[in-house]
């Protein structure tokens, strides 16, 4: 089996997810693209590729199960292990997302996505990261999921606009990632939680402020945490969110 770091990144066809592989994949790994469409994630392959990457594609969508025991399958038969994870596809759901108004099957749609399928894809890939000297699960949050600076800021920039089916889903991913760091505080694993911040992507109409590449770098640095970093947390560039 290789020796070779062997990361799985979900959503990595475009935006952040793809920094992220792209990212890692300068650091001399061998980095999954996990994503749904064939196209995108063939020519992202083979953007990454001619930018010397070692890069593979993951026929992957979060949200069914054979999907995702079949990934994890190509995976172990790829390189019989899984080193880091980047639990980064997501969903915002359709507008508006008021809460007195909001359809109840947007809410559904984006916690299947953004919380129960990072469940899945989590669940699925342990048996191949129990197997790696160190391994790393990195989830995708958003500044928008801290309940402290959606109840004590006014600014709309960090808090984003109404959305009772995005921001909570980013909540309860936050919640669901504490939970996993207490069942696993006994093994090597770390799992994070990351904010990438207000990034320019097609999710939010490229309104962001930050890049792509910028919004990468937090995942990238909860990927490549020594092992005696920290498990359970939630982190931006500047350190850790407020809760």
């Amino acid at each position: 089996m290789s020796e070779q770091t062997i990361a799985l990144i979900t959503g990595a066809n475009k935006g952040i997810g793809y920094e992220i592989a792209a990212g890692l994949g300068a650091l001399g790994w061998s980095v999954g693209v996990g994503a749904r469409d064939e196209q995108r994630r063939e020519t992202a392959v083979a953007k990454l590729r001619a930018a010397g990457i070692d890069a593979f594609g993951v026929p992957l969508d979060v949200t069914d199960d054979a999907s995702v025991t079949a990934a994890a399958g190509l995976v172990e038969e790829r390189a019989g292990r899984l080193d880091v994870l980047v639990n980064n596809a997501g969903v915002t759901g359709s507008a508006p997302q008021l809460p007195t108004t909001v359809d109840l099957a947007v809410v559904r749609t984006v916690v299947e996505t953004n919380v129960i399928g990072v469940i899945r894809v989590t669940n699925a890939m342990l048996p191949l990261l129990r197997r790696s000297a160190s391994p790393r699960i990195v989830n995708m949050s958003s500044g928008v999921g801290s309940l402290t600076r959606q109840s004590t800021s006014t600014d709309e920039l960090s808090t984003g606009p109404v959305a009772v089916a995005y921001s909570p889903s980013k909540t309860f991913l936050n919640a669901v990632t504490v939970q996993y760091a207490k069942e696993l505080r006994d093994t090597n694993i770390l799992i994070n939680a990351g904010c990438p911040g207000f990034v320019a992507t097609d999710l939010n109409g490229f309104r962001g402020i930050r890049t792509p590449e910028q919004g990468a770098a937090i995942a990238i640095r909860l990927a490549t945490l020594p092992d005696d970093g920290p498990t359970g947390g939630f982190f931006e560039d500047a350190g850790v969110v407020p809760w």
